[in-house]
């Protein structure tokens, strides 16, 4: 690659127009705490405090670092939270009021923000400090006036909350590197337990289909959680005493993210970007109009180097510019001479997966930036005319896409691992097949015939093995190309017209998952094959053989 090009920075405008962001009933407010008089959240990873009725906002911390998980203490004059302003995350704790916060842990590890002790008096926070070989969480106390801290159990501890005696405490012994996961039901999941802190006795919480059980909450006889039971994340209940479960939210749609405890006796919750108030007897719920007002450095205009964000390459008809999306943007950037071009210049928008056009004149993209959804975009390589739009049907985003050699079609692999292919010309568009798993998605390998007549891909077969499929847009017919025992990929077709190529094992034998050491012994080796397109020729790699031949005698 030319040094130019190696050398070449990128440079977009990112521009957010904050009026509209900060609307009345500002979204996004997260990870909220409720007193008697206040509610804190965060929000651009600062700390915010409102009266309960949601006026006067108050910015209690404004740094470029990261602010999270603040808790009121029980007399609601103090906020402990973390923060990662000093290099890495430690606890907190600063008045309701604002000033300066106070730093409490000064241990390397990262220290989370969980809640207070029942009396005021500590901090409660998880830290994987102290674990060895492997690092994981368990629950520490540090006083709030500052000191060394202690820890609460041996006993895993990823969050938990006091009963109010303090003898007590609920306990989420995991933490999840996928808390987003929706309905996951593997090896993450455990009970949320009661753990008796005098004897180290536990007792766990109904959990019989290992479902998702986090946050837990005590207040009075009743333990709260969060938990996807019903396939999305609600609130529910368990009663220390009667040992009953019930289910206090019933949303659908969109997951309840975070669950703290509200003044008097109510639950203060963030769900679908909003606050809400609930009342834990009926499930009845108020949002809060939290109107969020200040002074954003990261939502200005700037310019940003985004350089090493450079994905999606595509090479133009002639090679002597290079297509690319950087940070939700389409540049055109020269392979010797000249300067990086923004083509699309659309902040608010996310330009995805660009190709040139086969004669050069055209690049296609998708883009969300009507608001609607994903669709297909066709404009000008200049960048200087207003683009076309196509609908890209039921398909929520796509990959892979491949110009046909004629410029006549468009082939992509969506979200649900649909094959299809658009008509350029009209906007048709057409489900040719659908791949074997969802992990295929960027991986089928799409590649056009030179004469625009075949597709070629690759899908999974019931064995997870790869093959190799081809496409016949005159029949309209898909074929297998290779067998079902050959694991398969990576098709490309010659220019000659003669030769059709692609790469393949045939001894991958065991082909166990990630987690399974069955197949760790296993070590297949892949090749490149050839098929030959035509009759009459010769496979290039015919076994020869040199041979002796015996001298013809001669006659006199």
């Amino acid at each position: 690659m030319k040094q130019s090009l190696r050398t070449l920075a990128l440079l977009a405008i990112i521009t957010v127009f904050s009026q509209a962001a900060l609307a009345q009933s500002t979204r996004l407010l997260r990870q909220p705490t409720m007193s008697e008089q206040n509610i804190a959240f965060t929000y651009g990873g600062d700390i915010w405090v409102t009266d309960n009725n949601g006026q006067n906002l108050k910015r209690i911390t404004s740094t470029p670092a990261v602010e999270s998980n603040p808790h009121f203490s029980p007399d609601g004059n103090w906020i402990a939270f973390s923060s990662n302003r000093s290099g890495n995350t430690a606890v907190y704790v600063v008045s309701k009021n604002g000033g300066s916060p106070k730093r409490l842990t000064w241990q390397p590890s990262a220290a989370q923000v969980r809640g207070w002790t029942p009396d005021g008096k500590s901090v409660l926070y998880a830290s994987s400090r102290e674990t060895a070989p492997s690092g994981y969480n368990r629950l520490w106390t540090v006083p709030a006036d500052g000191g060394p801290s202690t820890m609460l159990s041996h006993q895993w501890g990823f969050d938990g909350s006091f009963s109010a005696n303090g003898r007590q405490i609920a306990l989420d012994r995991m933490s999840r590197w996928d808390v987003e996961w929706r309905a996951y039901r593997g090896g993450q999941n455990t009970p949320l337990i009661i753990l008796n802190l005098r004897d180290q006795s536990e007792v766990l919480l109904p959990h019989e289909e290992r479902t998702t059980d986090i946050q837990p909450l005590w207040i009075g006889n009743k333990v709260y959680f969060l938990s996807d039971r019903d396939w999305n994340m609600n609130v529910w209940s368990y009663d220390v005493r009667s040992k009953a479960l019930n289910q206090v939210t019933r949303f659908t749609g969109t997951d309840v993210k975070w669950l703290n405890k509200g003044a008097n006796g109510q639950l203060i919750i963030e769900q679908n970007g909003y606050l809400h108030l609930v009342d834990p007897n009926s499930g009845n719920t108020t949002q809060l109009n939290i109107e969020v007002v200040g002074d954003f450095p990261w939502a200005e205009t700037k310019w940003e180097n985004i350089t090493n964000r450079a994905t999606s390459v595509s090479l133009s008809a002639t090679g002597k510019r290079i297509l690319m999306e950087a940070r939700g943007e389409i540049f055109t950037v020269p392979v010797e001479f000249g300067d990086a071009r923004n083509l699309t210049l659309s902040s608010g928008a996310a330009d995805r997966r660009p190709i040139w056009s086969p004669n050069g004149d055209k690049i296609a993209w998708f883009s969300d930036m009507d608001g609607k959804g994903y669709r297909l975009y066709l404009g000008d390589q200049d960048g200087l005319s207003e683009p076309t739009s196509f609908s890209i049907g039921e398909s929520k985003l796509a990959w892979e896409p491949k110009w046909s050699p004629d410029g006549k079609h468009i082939a992509f692999v969506d979200d649900d691992v649909r094959i299809r292919v658009m008509d350029m010309e009209n906007g048709n568009l057409q489900t040719i097949d659908v791949g074997g798993t969802n992990l295929e998605r960027g991986r089928s390998g799409l590649a056009w015939s030179p004469d625009s007549k075949k597709l070629a891909y690759t899908k999974a077969g019931d064995n997870m093995f790869r093959k190799v499929m081809i496409w016949d847009s005159g029949t309209n017919t898909t074929s297998q190309l290779t067998n079902d025992f050959a694991d398969a990929f990576a098709p490309s077709w010659d220019n000659d017209k003669k030769h059709f190529y692609f790469l393949a094992s045939t001894n991958v034998a065991l082909g166990s998952g990630w987690a399974n050491t069955s197949s760790i012994t296993a070590s297949p080796s892949y090749a490149a094959y050839v098929v030959v397109l035509q009759e009459g020729q010769d496979s290039p790699f015919i076994p020869r053989s040199d041979e002796e031949k015996a001298k013809e005698k001669k006659e006199d």
